[in-house]
């Protein structure tokens, strides 16, 4: 009887080492955690009878209520490429920081003697609940270097998990190229909460230094002016994916960098290129204008380079909608290079032309009026052609042979109301006395059938051939003085306006 008994009691010690054995094996003690490696400690505080990793860190104010989790936000830029104008994007590699505080990792309370907190990789990260962010603009991101390197896991006595990575991605930057390439833009970096609305989650920036650029950082065509960082609230509804299909406000952060381009390269390859070609354009004023190859040859040369320097610099931008100043500027100097080919054309047609032009004055106006609109004979307009005193007694006049020398007949001019003041001769003419020292003398001009009598004025007669020279001489200084108030106005709206 008494070994009976003996063997109970042994069973029962035996059935009591056994589940308490198995207790402690399912939720590990955190007794003597001093003494625990930095491994065997992780494994304690976040063994599954003590840590969910799928959930969130809980605290509760002062009455109670469930609060969000503080996320707080750094970023260090090492890495910006130069924004792609064709692609409206650009890229950066940056350390992204995330702080926050678990109440469920805090062991100064279990080891008070360890003072330094547990650092880890990858290995750790994946054993801890971290808050799910994502690029809110990116094209694509990924880790730099390798997934075990480049991740770094820190939990604090207190229970702050710090977790830093090593990022590059590409982002979209919404151009605005209206005043390319003396244009400034905006690009912004997006960070949101993906999975956790405002009430479960709540992203700030580190109130000391939350953006941070590298100094030996430089861009080649953009030069950064300023940076600056802000928070908000998204609102998603339904139709909105981009948070996973949940209905709420996300929060959400953004640092903005304001970039200027530089346009010394712009200047070298594409302005003073231009400038060229179109004073260039303008040596055909200089030659004669019957001398149609050399001047056909050079008018296409110079457009044709035109064009394909204003080809080649379009070929790195978006087509976009609106009007560029780039383009402003290669309108204009297109429109000199073709006005040099048009007047080319003018002056050429009208030195291929037979007869001489009857010009009232040598001025701008009546040498244009003459050659643009149908010339009239004069004895159609009812104006006989002026002839010296001398002359007045014969009858015939006789057409002026042609030369290439300007001629000018200028008599006074005498009109009179009355021809019985004139003596009449045999011929049928009337004589004509010029009473000396009067600047306005009246003559009277009647033939013997006394049809018509007309006032008399200065005319002066040009060939063709002086026509087209005049033309050339005044444009080789009407289009360089034209093409300076074009630079004036440009220039004056690209960096004043």
């Amino acid at each position: 009887m008494t070994s009976f008994i003996t063997l109970i009691v042994l069973f029962g010690l035996l059935f009591q080492v056994y589940y308490c054995d198995d207790s402690e094996r399912d939720c590990p003690s955190l007794k003597d955690a001093d003494s625990l490696s930095q491994t065997q400690l992780l494994q304690r505080l976040t063994h599954e009878c003590r840590y969910d990793r799928l959930e969130r860190p809980i605290t509760h104010n002062d009455k109670g209520e469930r609060l969000p989790v503080d996320v707080s936000v750094r970023a260090y830029v090492y890495f910006m490429q130069n924004l792609e104008a064709h692609d409206l994007q650009f890229k950066i590699h940056a350390l992204l920081q995330l702080r926050f505080v678990d109440p469920r990792l805090v062991f100064k309370e279990v080891a008070p003697k360890r003072k330094q907190p547990i650092l880890g990789e990858t290995t750790l990260r994946d054993s801890l609940w971290v808050p799910h962010i994502f690029l809110a603009n990116e094209r694509d991101s990924s880790i730099l270097g390798t997934a075990e390197k480049d991740i770094l896991t820190s939990i604090s006595p207190d229970g702050t998990v710090i977790i830093s990575t090593r990022i590059q991605a590409t982002l979209y930057c919404w151009m605005n190229l209206k005043k390319f390439p003396f244009d400034s833009q905006h690009c912004n970096t997006v960070i949101e909460s993906w999975m956790y609305n405002t009430t479960e989650l709540v992203l700030h920036w580190e109130k000391n230094s939350p953006i941070a650029f590298d100094p030996e950082m430089h861009l080649t065509e953009y030069m950064m002016v300023s940076f600056w960082q802000n928070e908000s609230t998204i609102n998603a509804n339904m139709s909105d994916l981009r948070h996973g299909a949940f209905a709420g406000n996300y929060s959400s952060l953004s640092f903005t960098v304001h970039l200027t381009r530089e346009v010394g390269f712009y200047l070298m390859d594409y302005f003073l290129p231009s400038m060229m070609i179109v004073a260039i354009s303008w040596v055909s004023f200089w030659l004669q204008a019957d001398q149609s190859a050399p001047r056909i040859m050079l008018g296409t040369s110079t457009m044709l380079t035109f064009i394909t320097l204003a080809s080649s610099q379009g070929k790195t931008l978006p087509k976009v909608s609106y009007i560029k100043v780039s383009e402003i500027w290669f309108l204009g100097c297109t429109g000199f290079i073709f006005g040099s080919l048009v007047e080319f054309a003018f002056v050429n047609t009208i030195w291929r032309r037979k007869k001489n032009v009857e010009l009232k004055k040598i001025n701008s106006k009546y040498i244009l009026k003459s050659t643009l609109t149908p010339r009239l004979a004069r004895k159609d307009m009812g104006l006989q052609k002026s002839r010296s005193c001398s002359s007045l007694d014969n009858n015939s006049s006789t057409q002026p042979s042609y030369n290439n020398y300007l001629t000018v007949h200028n008599i006074p001019v005498i009109t009179t109301n009355n021809e019985d003041e004139f003596p009449k001769q045999p011929n049928g003419h009337f004589k004509i006395d010029l009473e000396a020292g009067d600047s306005s003398n009246n003559l009277s001009i009647a033939d013997s059938s006394r049809s018509e009598q007309n006032l008399t004025y200065n005319w002066t007669t040009m060939t063709p051939q002086e026509i087209s020279i005049w033309i050339d001489r005044r444009a080789r200084f009407v289009f360089p003085l034209a093409f300076i108030v074009f630079n004036a106005l440009f220039w004056t709206f690209v960096y004043v306006l």
